[in-house]
């Protein structure tokens, strides 16, 4: 008998469901899809906005940010062994607490993964007409939207090849900036080497820092992508969590190094915090200091392919898989779990998510603030569903199962309540606004499914019993 597999573990049959994507997903896939989720580049395009509301400590946010998103990336960790399905915090929520709960935590979520892939479209589709106006933005959304929707649909394997040749490219010009921009604040470019941005006192004040950690929450918003992988995951439920906190903390080290550099390469500091950054080129203009016109272009041609390739096609099948187990569990329309025999993927979902990402993208193209309102949506809803989660995580473990694991259970998850809280009381009143209306609405609809018999008891045991952990069907790892 091979002695090259480790032991295997129950699928997801033991929850009652039928094994039905494919299992074809290692570690290095699964740390790669987290960090093209991320983007790895993606603090290029709001590089000024955070500066601005920041008080010129963008590093010092990016810090913030990476800390709360480590507590609730523990808090997936966990959920993932406990419950390796797909669904993300749905899945995690509603067998961690109730059904009900973990509903209205899925249907926040949906916020965030129905609108980002939108969001990514039209910031890239709008950056690539900027640069070439004889292709007007609509053409390069719709362009951007079929691109992906058929390298998806193509399987789950496909996806993670391209995957890793964007990863690589986005790596190979962060690495170019950085060693461009560290030579030029050597020889005394923009304001010279200078730790201000990790914390300058003549600005520091900690409501409008949070403010800016708010905005910074968006970069990292992808790690918990990784998690509407579980059912194509080939190894253990740890190597799952593993991945997100690694792709995680990866990215994290890499926005904090970049926003630093850009930071002492900015220009006029002061003049970028009074005025903001309308026109969203801080950044390019802090790589022109160092690098030229060659600099500016090549920054703000990668953004724009990493965020509307790249990006958006892993936060389309995020998005897809998502559907999928909500449709699996009754609670959206049954025709949304449908997979492609042939590509193992959900192929009905994946192609509402194209639908979806086209008319948004096309009606907020007309906007002129599309952009900012759609990322309000997009943080508010996500970092809801993550309140939710770490407080699902506490009282499974520490309340319901009595682990005694204190901190892993109960100090990580709290203090990743608190920060988030935190960043949610200081986010824009629109977005606060607008977020607790899509959260009635999903009470709303919690309440209409309970009545109608559609939160009735899961497929399958909230926790599996000693004898199926004997018994269900097992997968090699």
């Amino acid at each position: 008998m091979s002695q090259t597999s480790p032991p295997a573990e129950p699928g997801i049959e033991q929850f009652g469901y039928r094994q039905e994507l494919q299992r074809k997903l290692r570690f290095g896939d699964l740390l790669v899809y987290g960090l093209i989720f991320m983007v790895p580049i993606a603090p290029f395009a709001i590089f000024g906005e955070v500066f601005s509301a920041s008080g010129g400590m963008p590093p010092l946010a990016y810090l913030i940010a990476m800390l709360a998103m480590m507590c609730t990336a523990n808090s997936y960790a966990q959920m993932t062994q406990a419950f390796p399905m797909s669904g993300s915090v749905y899945t995690y929520v509603g067998r961690g607490i109730a059904r009900p709960v973990g509903f209205v935590a899925g249907w926040m979520i949906l916020l965030d993964y129905i609108l980002i892939p939108s969001l990514l479209y039209l910031a890239a589709s709008m950056a690539m007409a900027g640069m070439v106006p004889a292709v007007p933005t609509p053409v390069w959304l719709v362009g951007f939207v079929l691109l992906n929707t058929v390298i998806n649909y193509l399987g789950i394997q496909f996806t993670a090849k391209v995957n890793k040749i964007m990863l690589t490219l986005e790596l190979i010009v962060l690495a170019v900036f950085l060693v461009i921009g560290f030579v030029a604040v050597a020889n005394g470019a923009g304001g010279g080497f200078s730790l201000d941005a990790f914390f300058d006192p003549s600005t520091f004040q900690l409501p409008v820092l949070l403010g800016a950690v708010s905005l910074c929450v968006l970069s990292f918003l992808g790690f918990d992508g990784i998690s509407t992988l579980a059912e194509e995951n080939a190894g253990t439920s740890k190597q799952l969590g593993r991945s997100m906190i690694a792709a995680l903390l990866l990215v994290g080290v890499l926005f904090i190094v970049q926003t630093w550099v850009a930071a002492m390469l900015v220009p006029d500091a002061a003049a970028l915090i009074r005025d903001g950054d309308p026109d969203g080129t801080a950044f390019y203009r802090a790589a022109e200091q160092a690098g030229g016109g060659f600099l500016f272009v090549l920054t703000a041609a990668s953004t724009a392919i990493a965020w509307g390739f790249a990006n958006a096609l892993v936060a389309q099948a995020a998005t897809s898989r998502l559907l999928f187990a909500m449709s699996r569990d009754r609670q959206l329309p049954a025709f949304l779990s449908r997979v492609s025999a042939k590509h193992g993927v959900p192929v009905n979902a994946t192609f509402l998510v194209a639908g979806v990402s086209i008319v948004l993208g096309l009606l907020l193209t007309g906007l002129p603030d599309g952009l900012a309102f759609i990322s309000t949506l997009v943080n508010f809803g996500a970092l809801t569903a993550f309140l939710v989660l770490n407080v699902a995580v506490i009282w499974w473990f520490l309340v319901r199962k009595r682990t005694g694991r204190w901190f892993v259970h109960g100090v990580l998850p709290g203090g990743g309540f608190v920060i988030l809280a935190s960043v949610l009381f200081n986010a824009r009143e629109s977005a606060q606004l607008i977020g607790a209306v899509w959260l009635v609405a999903g009470i709303v609809l919690a309440v209409v499914l309970a009545l109608t018999g559609r939160m009735s008891a899961p497929a399958g045991p909230a926790e599996p019993s000693p004898e199926a952990l004997r018994t269900s069907p097992t997968r090699k790892d």
